[in-house]
């Protein structure tokens, strides 16, 4: 079985478009194995109890933005290792030096296409 067909990623932006957007590129990719939600509180809750291998998350979100579900995956141990991708339309150098010491694995501009996104997840997960 191939990585791309093993491999659990959850998607979380609060924007349905947006998240359409990033499943349809996973699809293209022929990540299969994708679960998606609108917020950060049910992306920490599904990510402690389901065991996803990467989380790619919106930055700008209400109630828990993706910095702070990053940190608060960072400080549990059973998700504390997951690959983490923050997704942007605009990002402050400062926001971004502080998602790096919380342990970022990769962050991608919005507006993205699906030969960035493969990029970008190579990066964390290695050939896809």
């Amino acid at each position: 079985m191939s990585l791309r067909e093993q491999l659990k990623v959850l998607v979380v932006d609060d924007t349905s478009v947006s998240r359409g957007l990033i499943c349809n590129a996973l699809d293209e990719i022929g990540i299969k194995n994708v679960d998606s939600c609108n917020a950060g509180n049910v992306a920490l809750e599904r990510a402690t109890r389901q065991g996803f291998h990467i989380v790619i998350s919106d930055y700008n979100m209400p109630g828990m933005d993706g910095l702070q579900l990053l940190e608060k995956l960072r400080l549990q141990k059973a998700t504390a290792r997951i690959g983490f991708i923050l997704i942007s339309g605009s990002m402050k150098p400062s926001i971004l030096a502080q998602a790096k010491k919380l342990g970022l694995n990769n962050f991608l501009p919005k507006p993205f296409d699906t030969a960035k996104m493969r990029a970008c997840l190579e990066t964390v997960t290695g050939k896809l």
